[in-house]
C-alpha cells in the first residue's frame, strides 16, 4: 500500500503544465530545473509523511522562486530545510519571508514533525509563476492577471482533486490569503471539493506588515488547526 509520502512524491514527479500562459508570464518547474530539488523533496516527504494518516489541507497561492520554487517543499527555504528539517541542499541557498513565519508557528505548534503529522500544505497551482518586468523576472500570483487565471483554472481544479486523492480531510480546508480564498471559493462552488473554507492571513503578509502582532497570528493558526 502506498504511503502519503509515496503519493506526494509521485504527484511531484509527474507534475507538468503544458498549457499556454499569457505573454510576459512563465511557469517554473523546480523539479526539472534542478535535479537536487527532486532529491531533497523526496527526502522531506519520506521523513515526515511516511504513513497513511489523514491530514488537514492547507492551501497556499503558488510557490515562490525562493521557497518551494527551489526546495520543492511548500513554505520552506533552504535555511529552514537545513536548520529545522535536517536536510541540506548543496546547490542553492535561499531565504524566504513566508518560511520564517511558518516555521516559527510550527515551533509553537509542537515542532515540524508534529505539524506535518497533522497538516499537508500545497498550492492549487504547484509551480512557480514569474512575470517579466523591465528589471527582470519577478514572482507572480496566479490571480494577478485575469487571462493568467483563466489559463491555469482547469489545471488548478485538477491539481486540487489530485491533492485530495492523497488522503486529506475535505470537511475543512485552510486557505492562506484573503484574495486566494476568493478564488478558491469560486473553484469550490464549481467543483464542490471542500465543505468549509477557513481563511488564514498569508505568512508573507504577516511577516512583512504585521510583525508586531505576529504572536496573535501564530495563535490564530494553531487554534484553527487544533480545534
Amino acid at each position: 500500500m502506498k504511503t502519503f509520502a509515496d503519493k506526494v512524491i509521485e504527484f511531484n514527479e509527474n507534475l507538468q503544465f503544458t498549457g499556454n500562459l499569457p505573454d510576459g508570464f512563465e511557469a517554473m518547474n523546480p523539479y526539472l530545473d534542478n535535479p537536487e530539488t527532486m532529491t531533497v523533496m523526496q527526502e522531506f516527504y519520506q521523513k515526515y509523511y511516511n504513513d497513511n494518516r489523514q491530514r488537514k489541507f492547507m492551501i497556499g497561492i503558488n510557490p515562490s522562486r525562493h521557497g518551494a520554487g527551489v526546495t520543492g517543499v511548500p513554505f520552506t527555504d533552504t535555511k529552514r530545510l537545513d536548520a529545522v528539517c535536517g536536510i541540506k541542499m548543496e546547490s542553492a541557498h535561499t531565504h524566504e519571508v513566508s518560511s520564517v513565519f511558518m516555521y516559527d508557528m510550527m515551533a509553537e505548534y509542537g515542532g515540524a514533525e508534529e505539524f506535518y503529522k497533522d497538516v499537508y500544505i500545497n498550492s492549487p497551482f504547484p509551480l512557480a509563476i514569474v512575470r517579466k518586468t523591465k528589471n527582470g523576472w519577478l514572482n507572480a500570483n496566479y490571480y494577478d492577471d485575469k487571462k493568467l487565471f483563466e489559463s491555469v483554472r482547469k489545471f488548478m481544479i485538477d491539481s486540487l482533486k489530485k491533492h485530495i486523492s492523497l488522503g486529506v480531510d475535505t470537511s475543512e480546508v485552510f486557505v492562506l490569503g484573503k484574495k486566494n480564498a476568493e478564488f478558491i471559493s469560486a473553484l469550490n462552488k464549481e467543483s464542490r471539493l471542500f465543505e468549509t473554507i477557513t481563511i488564514l492571513e498569508h505568512p508573507r503578509y504577516i511577516q512583512q506588515y504585521k510583525t508586531k502582532e505576529k504572536q496573535l497570528y501564530i495563535d490564530k493558526y494553531i487554534l484553527a488547526l487544533k480545534k
